[in-house]
């Protein structure tokens, strides 16, 4: 069974939408994402306290990048994201680093990602990627999440909000991510229609073939988090042929249900959404706010729901555990009893 979005999209699918619906055939009508990777890496004793966020374990602790990853795939996440969300070339050369070694540690996100990949399989012999699609998306985060000023909840980018600024900002991390060879590429938490546009204009530029999914985030239920308008950017969106797959993430999962509504309206192209805990976010203590929630029971309450809705893809973003993914997973597994 295969899950079709059923939306009024025009644009033609091209391959990579086929290459993700191939993946959620193969996963049974749906693929499960991994969930919060900087909860785990604290939680395993990662100090994330630096604008580089997740990243910073490249450097320091790629063991437990490998750790939480496989933590995930144990889980039964068919997608695991990798540790580069706020790894940028600018990032690490202002923590001293050349530019060669940027990169380098860009392609080390993804190749630690597959390494965790293939631990997997070598503990489970009777696991097979042909039975159980294990694939690695390299994350890309939106300027904002460079900037680590919580910029990337309000798409506010002052005088660096141009188009050609985006885009040059981008440029060289796209091709080094793509030339480490991971099964996708996540543009996560796009927070404006024009960093949409800049990805879309990127990835026609630097002819990148490998699938790519846009996922951007929500406030209110009904745009994205600067206020533009969330059907123009699920346009935008579909327009790209190297656009696989369009959804929501880190977006509190009461407003889910009527934002895949809105996506339905302007794409065929699979859905797929990654809410957060329905945490809020304090920009200024740079920290999650406690008891502002919901349980893993509450969250996975509303997965019947997205996949009613049109989700073929669904999991977790910030403050979600390997627990969470596990509840999904058994969720989906009640949904798709063939799964």
């Amino acid at each position: 069974m295969v899950v079709k979005s059923g939306g009024g999209g025009g644009a033609e699918e091209g391959a990579a939408g086929a290459a993700v619906r191939r993946w959620v055939e193969a996963g049974g009508g749906r693929l499960v994402l991994d969930g919060g990777l900087a909860t785990e890496l604290e939680a395993h004793g990662a100090d994330l306290n630096d604008p580089l966020w997740s990243a910073k374990c490249i450097l320091s602790s790629p063991h437990l990048i490998r750790k939480v990853h496989l933590d995930y795939i144990e889980a039964g996440a068919n997608i695991i994201i990798t540790a580069s969300y706020q790894a940028t070339i600018q990032g690490f050369e202002s923590k001293g680093f050349s530019k060669e070694q940027g990169e380098n540690l860009l392609t080390k996100g993804v190749e630690i990602a597959h390494e965790a990949r293939e631990m997997f399989l070598k503990q489970h012999p009777d696991q097979s990627t042909a039975l159980r699609p294990i694939l690695v998306a390299a994350s890309i985060g939106s300027y904002g999440a460079y900037l680590a000023d919580g910029s990337e909840y309000s798409g506010d980018y002052g005088e660096a909000g141009t188009l050609e600024f985006l885009k040059d900002f981008h440029r060289r991390r796209l091709q080094v991510l793509a030339e480490a060879r991971p099964d996708l590429i996540a543009f996560e938490t796009i927070p404006n229609k024009l960093e949409a546009q800049a990805y879309v204009e990127l990835l026609e530029e630097c002819n990148i073939n490998i699938p790519s999914w846009f996922s951007f985030n929500s406030k209110d239920g009904v745009n994205v988090v600067s206020g533009d308008s969330l059907i123009e950017c699920a346009k935008i969106a579909n327009e790209c042929a190297k656009v696989g797959a369009v959804g929501i993430n880190c977006t509190p999962p009461r407003f889910i249900h009527s934002l895949i509504l809105s996506i339905r309206k302007v794409t065929d192209k699979p859905i797929l959404i990654y809410p957060n805990s329905g945490e809020r976010y304090d920009a200024e203590k740079k920290e999650w706010v406690e008891s502002t929630g919901v349980s893993d029971g509450d969250f996975v309450s509303y997965v019947g729901e997205w996949c009613k809705d049109g989700a073929a893809l669904i999991g977790g973003c910030c403050r979600t555990t390997p627990n969470t993914i596990r509840a999904i997973t058994r969720s989906l597994n009640q949904y798709y009893p063939a799964a």
